[in-house]
């Protein structure tokens, strides 16, 4: 499966609702596999994101539609980047 970089921004509502209920984390993940997305790492960080996510999704439209239904709760702002993996880029620059 095709793996994505998700780089997230909470909204203040979405800083809130962690701040209530921390677990909502995970439940967001568990969302995205009834969606067809896996979570493959994710990850806190420190500046111009809060969270960077690797996921796996069947290709650029199932992508697409979860990060249509994430931001369009209004909780997160999503930049996604397709990841092409080292071994098939020296591949394919062969």
């Amino acid at each position: 499966m095709p793996t994505y970089v998700m780089l997230s921004n909470l909204t203040d509502e979405g800083s809130k609702t962690i701040k209530h209920n921390p677990e909502r984390i995970k439940e967001v993940n568990a969302e995205l596999e009834t969606l067809g997305v896996k979570v493959v790492a994710q990850y806190a960080t420190l500046g111009p994101y809060d969270f960077v996510n690797i996921v796996e999704a069947a290709d650029n439209l199932a992508i697409a539609r979860v990060s249509a239904e994430l931001a369009s709760r209004g909780t997160i702002r999503l930049t996604t980047l397709p990841a092409i993996d080292i071994d098939s880029l020296i591949a394919a620059l062969k």
